[in-house]
């Protein structure tokens, strides 16, 4: 099976504040739109704030950074958000009388999948938008999924 072809990468490393969410956040809008993709770049900017704002508020150690990256390969952007906190693993809440928790609902029907996967130190939060379906994509909410 060929390997694909990585076209684009950034991964950058934000203090567990709240201002880093919201660079974590307008980086990720100008890196997709100067990649091509201006069409999703609000919807992957949303996704990579609420995974961000996650790891903040559920997966920061003191002294521990959080760490974004983005990679688009021809068919496929993949949003990662990683933290030191392996053993605090997000859950979609599902409840609508549930004042919060509903990022993960929002990144659901964002994304195209989005799932967790442990690291040695760590969790890393990810997200997937397949570009041909982003071009296509009818507005509203979609299906949720993990």
């Amino acid at each position: 099976m060929p390997v694909p072809q990585l076209t684009y990468e950034d991964k950058l490393d934000y203090t567990p504040t709240a201002r880093s969410v919201s660079l974590a956040r307008r980086r990720a809008a100008r890196l997709v739109a100067e990649w091509g993709q201006e069409g999703i770049a609000g919807d992957v900017a949303l996704i990579v704030s609420e995974l961000a704002s996650n790891a903040l508020l559920h997966g920061t150690l003191r002294g521990r950074l959080f760490r974004v990256r983005l990679v688009m390969g021809e068919a496929l952007l993949r949003i990662e958000v990683s933290d030191p906190r392996g053993e605090r693993v997000p859950r979609e809440r599902r409840g609508v009388y549930s004042t919060s928790g509903h990022g993960l609902v929002l990144v659901g029907g964002l994304a195209d999948r989005w799932g967790i996967e442990p690291r040695t130190v760590g969790k890393t939060v990810w997200a997937e938008v397949e570009l041909q379906a982003a071009i296509t994509r009818p507005c509203g909410p979609r299906r949720s999924g993990g």
